[in-house]
């Protein structure tokens, strides 16, 4: 094994600043499926992006849209068994898809990493805090044990862990959620990794708590100049926190676009949904939460056409046969898959219609 001779970056403050000449990240046409006793599960489905360094992409959608496996398959977490996968995953330039095991050992931790959803679960819990940091920090950089266990301290402290030196002797069950939280991104970020993915690192989080872990992620990305990945089901959690974001839905990319134009101008109903089931202050108290009518499809199955046609207000005839393919909007950098895209003369009329046929609308869109 070759071991990087590079001093951690976390205990001198200084971060490289070095830019690629092209994305950090391009995955193209990328699908993993899952075959199971009942059929071929269709997970991902021909997703398609690139990433560039030091920018944030947020990745939104319902449970079971094909978010934590679309993280996953690109990292190469996934099981050999039973998993078909396809496509193009270029990492600096580097294709992953057929990478080996002992190959993405070398790249994960110290050049890619992931913060993952439930931390008690993540964590060792038979392991103290200092050897799970510092596990990764001798595996990739040529250090001392001593030398390891001062960076553990500074991670640590920089991730704002109070009595690091005390933390680092504790057991995961220890700590609190919050807590243990932090403890998975410092180590996520404890050999400088280029690219991180949080896979929703605020779940079962307090409010208050969850503000805090998204600053921390969004402040040591910034100051580390990482590509992020922030993977979430709530659009208000990217924001103010995303440079872009792509919107999944049953495996697919439906909706793609820099932050402030997506919110600005959605094409896809599905989008539209999404942002109307974001509770607002400006609510009655007791106001009902508003909801997306219908549930998501069987991916071993899904439905012809656009998969989300059978919870739409505008579906039409052509969305039951024909399936849409990603096309541009206006503005630069925005895709939609939709044949009749929210505010289009064709979508009022159909909703219209609709309405007048005693089809009621999804709660969530109405």
């Amino acid at each position: 094994m070759i071991r990087r001779r590079v001093r951690p970056v976390a205990a001198e403050g200084r971060y490289p600043t070095a830019t690629l000449d092209g994305p950090l990240l391009e995955v193209s046409d990328l699908h993993t499926h899952f075959r199971t006793d009942r059929g071929v599960v269709r997970a991902v489905d021909g997703v398609t992006f690139t990433l560039e360094q030091g920018r944030t992409l947020g990745v939104v959608g319902e449970s079971g849209s094909g978010k934590t496996v679309l993280s996953r398959s690109i990292m190469g977490l996934l099981p050999r068994h039973n998993v078909i996968r396809h496509g193009s995953v270029r990492f600096e330039g580097r294709e992953l898809i057929d990478a080996t095991t002992s190959e993405l050992r070398e790249l994960w931790g110290a050049q890619m990493a992931m913060v993952f959803q439930d931390p008690m679960t993540s964590l060792n819990p038979v392991m103290r805090i200092g050897n799970q940091i510092t596990e990764a920090l001798l595996h990739h950089l040529d250090i001392t044990k001593a030398y390891a266990r001062e960076t553990a301290v500074a991670l640590l402290r920089s991730v704002g862990i109070p009595e690091p030196e005390r933390r680092m002797r504790q057991y995961p069950h220890e700590l609190s959620g919050g807590m243990r939280q932090r403890v998975m991104i410092a180590i996520a970020i404890a050999c400088g990794p280029k690219l991180l993915f949080a896979d929703e690192p605020t779940t079962a989080l307090d409010v208050t708590v969850q503000a805090q872990i998204l600053d921390l992620l969004q402040a040591q990305q910034r100051e580390r100049y990482m590509a992020m990945i922030l993977v979430t089901h709530d659009l208000g959690v990217v924001a103010n926190r995303a440079d872009h974001i792509a919107v999944m839905y049953a495996g697919q990319i439906v909706e793609r676009a820099p932050t402030r134009t997506l919110f600005r101008d959605v094409k896809m109903p599905y989008t539209e949904a999404l942002l109307r089931s974001i509770p607002k202050l400006t609510d009655p108290s007791h106001t009902r939460l508003r909801t997306i009518g219908g549930r998501p499809p069987n991916l071993i199955n899904p439905p012809r056409g656009c998969r989300f046609s059978p919870r739409c207000p505008y579906v039409q005839d052509r969305c039951r046969q024909e399936e849409p393919p990603l096309r541009p909007a206006a503005a630069p950098g925005h895709e939609f898959r939709c044949w009749f895209p929210v505010g289009s003369p064709e979508a009022l009329e159909a909703r219209r219609r609709n309405e007048a046929a005693g089809r009621p609308s999804p709660r969530g869109i109405g």
